[in-house]
């Protein structure tokens, strides 16, 4: 992939290790595969990161950078890739999930609407949570795993044609 153009991205680990807030992690952050561009920590961070979009929680970033520090992927990509679900998209990956569930589980789709109070979620949510919940884990393993064997496609073909066309030049 464009090296260059993630090195830009990726922050400094030392810098990193000067904040405050990381100092817990002590030297674990400085271990060189979480900051390296290679094939298998980007793709496999990218991977990770969308299938980490389909938590129907607000902890996206801090369980990529997780699961990134424990299988010594790259974070900033695993980070930066749980963004594709964002304020904008967040509706409609969790529809999916959730017409995913209701297919996988054979009931009938509730159309219901969201209102934010405590009625809502003990009397509504009781209907919508299996599907919801299933779609949310089918869709996390579905898309982690296209996400990763598409990046790791996408990279290996750029690879293949920067080693065709380097000495045509």
């Amino acid at each position: 992939m464009p090296r260059r153009f993630l090195k830009r991205l990726v922050p400094a680990p030392h810098a990193l290790r000067e904040r405050w807030f990381l100092r817990p992690f002590g030297e674990r952050l400085s271990d060189p595969q979480l900051w390296t561009l290679h094939r298998r920590g980007v793709t496999h961070a990218f991977g990770v990161g969308l299938a980490v979009c389909f938590i129907p929680l607000p902890v996206h970033a801090l369980t990529a950078a997780s699961i990134a520090i424990i299988w010594r992927l790259n974070i900033p990509v695993a980070v930066a890739s749980t963004l594709l679900v964002n304020p904008f998209t967040i509706v409609p990956a969790y529809y999916l999930a959730y017409r995913t569930g209701a297919l996988l589980l054979r009931t009938p789709p509730h159309h219901f609407k969201f209102s934010a109070s405590w009625h809502w979620f003990s009397h509504s949510l009781a209907a919508v949570w299996q599907p919801f919940l299933l779609g949310c884990l089918v869709c996390a393993l579905g898309f982690g795993v296209a996400a990763w064997l598409a990046f790791e496609a996408v990279w290996r073909w750029h690879v293949r044609h920067r080693y065709r066309t380097r000495h045509t030049v």
